[in-house]
């Protein structure tokens, strides 16, 4: 597995296969890039990237309290050390926030296009803002990741999926099991740094088109959440996966990677990396 040294010395590690346009996959809390593993398919025609985020997957070292900026700063110096031209960003729930951040910060030059799924701009709900998740479900969410990780990864894993007694049982369970590996004190620590974003003033900076993926039967977001982004982002469109959750790219992973793949051709060409001087 491929991986790069951040500028405070942490490893972080990422999936690297494919040729063509380069898709970079960003996951959620308490995931790792392997929740991407069904995009795979898109690998004859993209260059396919999936990081594991710090403290997360390959990624997770003793003592990491990772926070939302720093997260961002280690995928910013993975676009450089790539040198990636026209990519697409694909963020999942914490992963779109960092794309947001990537869009209209100083890596924005290197992206042609973002999609989001399922992920809100501001997760805490206050007297201005109603369309993520209320006060008292964050601090019950903060509090059951103290007092129980294992139990609070387990439901969590299982509660991404439409029907996690359906059709999705085994990737609930797998989710499940995933989401118990990571150290509870680093997962808590991101947590409440995203807990604090807001980036609702940001959105209108984002200039590269843009795809805001909702999972119809999301137990997160609804379709209003969605609504304002596609309204907020100027290049945006919603699309609807009715038969979803959180996880679109999981459990209607073929429609999403069409879509993906659409996107990818709608979009200009890929730059030419410039020829080194002899």
């Amino acid at each position: 597995m491929p991986e790069f040294t951040a500028a405070d010395g942490a490893t972080i590690f990422y999936s690297d296969e494919g040729v063509g346009r380069p898709v970079i996959f960003l996951h959620g809390l308490m995931a790792h890039g392997g929740f991407f593993k069904r995009q795979s398919a898109l690998a004859s025609g993209l260059r396919l990237i999936a990081l594991d985020l710090r403290g997360h997957g390959a990624s997770r070292r003793k003592d990491d309290r990772p926070t939302m900026a720093q997260i961002t700063r280690d995928v910013e110096a993975l676009c450089e050390t790539l040198d990636l031209r026209d990519a697409i960003g694909v963020g999942w729930s914490l992963g779109a926030s960092i794309l947001w951040s990537l869009l209209t910060g100083p890596a924005s030059r290197r992206f042609a296009g973002g999609v989001s799924i399922d992920m809100t701009p501001c997760v805490q709900n206050g007297p201005d803002w109603h369309l993520g998740l209320g006060a008292d479900h964050c601090a019950q969410r903060t509090a059951a990741m103290k007092s129980d990780y294992p139990a609070f990864a387990a439901a969590a894993g299982r509660a991404i999926f439409a029907e996690p007694e359906g059709r999705s049982r085994a990737d609930a369970d797998w989710a499940a099991l995933e989401f118990q590996k990571n150290d509870p004190a680093a997962i808590g620590a991101l947590w409440e740094s995203l807990a604090a974003q807001d980036y609702r003033a940001a959105l209108p900076a984002i200039a590269q088109p843009a795809l805001i993926v909702h999972g119809a039967r999301s137990h997160l977001y609804g379709r209003a959440t969605a609504d304002y982004l596609a309204a907020a982002i100027p290049h945006a469109r919603r699309v609807q996966f009715d038969h979803s959750g959180h996880t679109p790219h999981m459990e209607q992973p073929d429609l999403l990677n069409q879509l993906l793949a659409d996107f990818a051709a709608s979009l200009p060409p890929v730059t030419e990396p410039h020829e080194t001087a002899a």
